[in-house]
């Protein structure tokens, strides 16, 4: 029996998924599947351009059932996830992390189960060293492309001409302020330190995180964000137990007790600061005259990922603009990829937060590998939460 016009025409990219899913199932037979989709490649190609399908390696491949991410708090649209599901079958359990020291501690132990993770840009360097991360095979990943990335915020994901990791935002560290509560302009570390103790006595929340917690301790006398300095450090421990018994608490989830008014000002990333200004206006992000961090979050696979197949696809569907540009309006992080920020709406590339002037951005500092792993960071951050 000859087949009619209207079984040669191409299926859509949406069948195409809704055939891939049953066939991994094992609802239908390879042949069935080959058969009704043996006359839709290129459909198949347009719904991996526009997001629907992961890397041609895996689109016939076997992805499993599951798999898991680590990550930061308030990071993703969680609708992304979702999405991700429904068009490769694979359920993505999301870990949430608040320090680059508890991911760190978390991989070096073994069997994390993370097949992708978040890490900053100034731990890439000692993961490599410590031999818990993989470099990236980039014929995975051709929704990644090089050339439009901005290489500010891209350099230490490479190592000896290597790509070990790709960028997923960048951003700064600085604090964010309920007005309506503490009505006095503030526009230093100085002034968050000293606050912290008077008019946001109980109030305040402080990261749990040692690079920025003693980072912007040291920035209060003028000293660098990254000091290793004993006598520098010193000053650092001797502010952080003085403003202790004043804090509302050490959390890098912050974003729960700003929204109820139960704290009043806490050390605070980019992402976060624009969620917060985004819903309650009178919440202000302040970027310290005396300078602070600047950041690059990444996408990384563990050496010991359980599940790689599905790691590199969902890094794949997360790189690719259609995708990436919906995260970034949902995290409000500002982007590397200028495919993505050619997507992205005038408000939100004009946003202070997200991009700060000149003269607030001269003074900040990417975090140094060195301080990631010094004994002296940890022991004192170990003093300064135990107090």
């Amino acid at each position: 029996m000859s087949k009619s016009y209207r079984d040669n025409l191409p299926i859509s990219a949406r069948a195409f998924v809704d055939q891939l899913l049953r066939y991994r199932k094992g609802s239908i037979s390879r042949r069935h599947f080959l058969g009704v989709t043996g006359l839709g490649m290129a459909m198949a190609v347009l719904a991996r351009e526009n997001g629907f399908l992961p890397a041609p390696a895996y689109a016939a491949g076997e992805l499993g059932d599951k798999m898991s991410i680590a990550t930061w708090p308030n990071y993703h649209d969680p609708q992304t996830f979702v999405n991700f599901t429904k068009a490769t079958g694979v359920a993505v359990e999301v870990n949430v992390f608040g320090s680059n020291e508890e991911m760190l501690a978390k991989l070096q132990a073994g069997a994390s189960g993370w097949s992708l993770f978040v890490p900053t840009n100034y731990t890439i360097s000692t993961y490599k060293k410590l031999g818990v991360i993989e470099a990236l095979d980039m014929s995975k990943l051709p929704a990644y492309n090089g050339p439009t990335e901005d290489k500010r915020f891209t350099a230490e994901g490479t190592i000896d001409g290597t790509i070990y990791a790709v960028p997923k935002n960048w951003g700064t560290t600085g604090f964010s302020v309920n007005t309506q509560k503490l009505s006095k302009p503030m526009s230093s570390w100085k002034e968050f330190w000293d606050t912290a103790m008077a008019e946001g006595d109980n109030r305040t929340l402080v990261h749990d995180y040692q690079l920025t917690a003693i980072g912007n301790a040291l920035k209060y006398y003028g000293f660098s964000f990254n000091s290793l300095k004993p006598e520098e450090m010193a000053k650092a421990e001797e502010l952080l137990l003085k403003v202790k018994p004043h804090l509302y608490g050490i959390s890098s989830d912050y974003q729960p007790p700003m929204r109820a008014g139960d704290a009043w000002m806490t050390m605070c990333w980019t992402n976060d600061g624009a969620q917060l200004a985004r819903d309650l206006p009178h919440i202000q992000y302040v970027l310290g005259r005396e300078g602070g961090e600047i950041w690059t979050d990444f996408y990384a696979i563990p050496k010991d990922a359980p599940n790689k197949p599905a790691g590199y696809a969902l890094l794949n569907y997360l790189m690719t603009p259609e995708n990436a540009v919906k995260e970034h309006l949902a995290n409000g992080a500002p982007c590397t990829d200028s495919r993505v920020n050619a997507l992205l709406p005038k408000e939100f590339l004009t946003n202070p937060i997200l991009y700060p002037a000149a003269e607030l951005l001269a003074p900040l500092e990417f975090g140094a590998a060195a301080t990631l792993t010094s004994p002296d960071r940890a022991e004192l951050m170990a003093r300064f939460k135990a107090a």
